[in-house]
């Protein structure tokens, strides 16, 4: 049975031709239909530029999901309930005589959900096409990042949605905040006193959070090599992470109770000048190793690459947060490309007992560490000191977990992709996952000033091997504070 509270809509999808539509959108959206989630009577427009018949564009669509679906979730009578929604319109996005067709195509809708899976600088011209086709009065836009490359051209797009659509009917997509790890962190902070009453600078050390990707650019060099990886992880992604790890409790679970929440963090970060860019960040380029065996070339060495570029694949930064609940507590955040291992996680190191009664040599053990992993295997782990078991062991210590790890526990149950939750979210009309204009600006401000460092100091970013945790001088920058990376082999 539907719930209620998802009404019947028509989903628009411009930019259906493309890598993040084919590859996510559309089997996130088939998920939603088999677990009898999407209205009777939804229907999904798909968008594209290229001409053709609208069944040569659906049928690549078809191919899709079976190639991005798991064979396990695929069944014939949702595949074909699911394509019975599915119709597809050629268009270009940039002239205002193409939308007339489209809302002829569309017929009277009760709701329309504008999905842009383009670059942000056709925003405000979909945008305007739909107003002037009388189409925006019912209508959600949902917004793919990055939105802008610095603050003042992210003002610009938010400022051209912003003339046709109000701050209510916009929903700017940060994935990771539709994981269902991610989710959990609210819940596990602020439903349980046992972590909310130590989660403070009395009793946290330091604060890790790690992004690491074993891809390259994967075709991607004209965008990647524009944007960076600052601009493509940290501005986004990463201070997300941050701020829901550090937001004081919100007043309830509404959409700007979270954010003004997660504002106050944004607004909280001490600058980081260029005098102290060679203390508190690192970034690196990686340049030709191994990845699982196998040889990988470097980022200059890539399909179409610049030889002379300077844009870093990755960063590594010390981050305080100047308030009362985090005053004198670091964090550490990293993100990059070519590494080890594809791996997502939080870690919240917890400090030290007051006063030590064990024996001297097993101190260096003493550790509570709090593992928020959000992929590949999401879970929470809770790493705590116990005794050894056996007559001859006396006191003697080790450290276990005690874990939570969602596909053990939840075995029977698939974990939902975090697009299948925020296009559930976006039909609900929910915007508590979703990113507002604010934090994008204060996020944008706190990087311009990394970037103008780095321009202003014109040196290269470190190099480091493709398969290693990146330059040796990140490991430098948590070992200053008597730190470690948890978990680098």
């Amino acid at each position: 049975m539907i719930p209620q509270s998802i009404e019947a809509c028509t989903l628009a999808l411009f930019g259906a031709s493309g890598d993040l539509a084919l590859r996510k959108l559309f089997p996130a959206l088939y998920q939603l239909d088999q677990a009898g989630l999407l209205h009777a009577d939804t229907r999904i427009l798909a968008l594209g530029r290229e001409s053709g018949e609208p069944q040569q564009h659906l049928a690549v669509i078809d191919q899709h999901l079976r190639l991005h679906v798991a064979a396990d979730d695929l069944d014939d009578a949702t595949l074909q309930r699911f394509s019975a929604r599915l119709d597809y319109l050629s268009m270009d996005f940039l002239s205002a005589e193409a939308y007339p067709a489209l809302a002829d195509k569309l017929g009277r809708v009760e709701q329309l959900i504008a999905y842009f899976a383009t670059p942000a600088s056709v925003y405000g011209a979909i945008c305007s096409g739909l107003a002037h086709s009388g189409l925006a009065e019912r209508t959600r836009v949902v917004l793919e990042k990055p939105i802008g490359h610095d603050l003042a051209s992210s003002l610009a797009v938010n400022d051209a949605v912003a003339r046709y659509f109000p701050e209510s009917r916009i929903y700017r997509i940060d994935h990771y905040l539709g994981k269902e790890t991610v989710q959990n962190l609210i819940a596990l902070r602020f439903a349980n006193s046992l972590f909310e009453s130590q989660w403070n600078q009395h009793h946290i050390s330091h604060v890790e959070i790690t992004v690491a990707e074993q891809v390259g650019i994967e075709g991607r060099w004209g965008y990647f090599d524009q944007a960076g990886q600052l601009r493509d992880m940290i501005q986004n992604h990463l201070l997300q992470l941050l701020c829901l790890v550090a937001m004081d409790p919100p007043s309830d679970l509404s959409a700007d109770s979270i954010r003004d929440e997660k504002v106050k963090v944004l607004k909280a970060l001490a600058p980081i000048t260029a005098e102290q860019l060679g203390q508190q960040v690192v970034r690196g380029q990686y340049v030709a190793g191994s990845i699982k065996g196998k040889a990988v070339p470097g980022y200059l060495e890539e399909d179409n690459a610049n030889a002379q570029s300077h844009t870093e694949t990755f960063v590594a930064l010390r981050a305080e947060i100047r308030n009362w609940r985090w005053s004198g507590v670091p964090f550490y955040l990293r993100t990059g490309k070519r590494m080890p291992q594809k791996l997502s996680q939080i870690v919240i190191h917890f400090k030290e007992p007051p006063h030590y009664i064990f024996a001297p040599e097993q101190r260096p053990l003493i550790s509570n560490r709090l593992i928020i992993r959000l992929q590949p295997d999401e879970g929470i782990s809770l790493q705590v000191m116990t005794k050894e078991q056996g007559l001859d062991k006396g006191m003697q210590l080790r450290s276990g977990p005690l874990q939570l790890s969602f596909s053990d526990t939840y075995r029977s149950m698939r974990i939902p992709d975090a697009y299948e939750r925020l296009l559930l979210e976006v039909m609900k009309g929910n915007q508590n996952l979703f990113v507002r204009k604010d934090e994008i600006e204060y996020a944008w401000q706190w990087c311009d000033q990394l970037i103008a460092g780095w321009q202003r100091q014109g040196s290269a970013p470190k190099p480091y091997a493709a398969g290693t945790w990146g330059p040796a001088a990140s490991i430098a920058l948590i070992t200053r504070d008597g730190k470690d990376w948890y978990g680098d082999l």
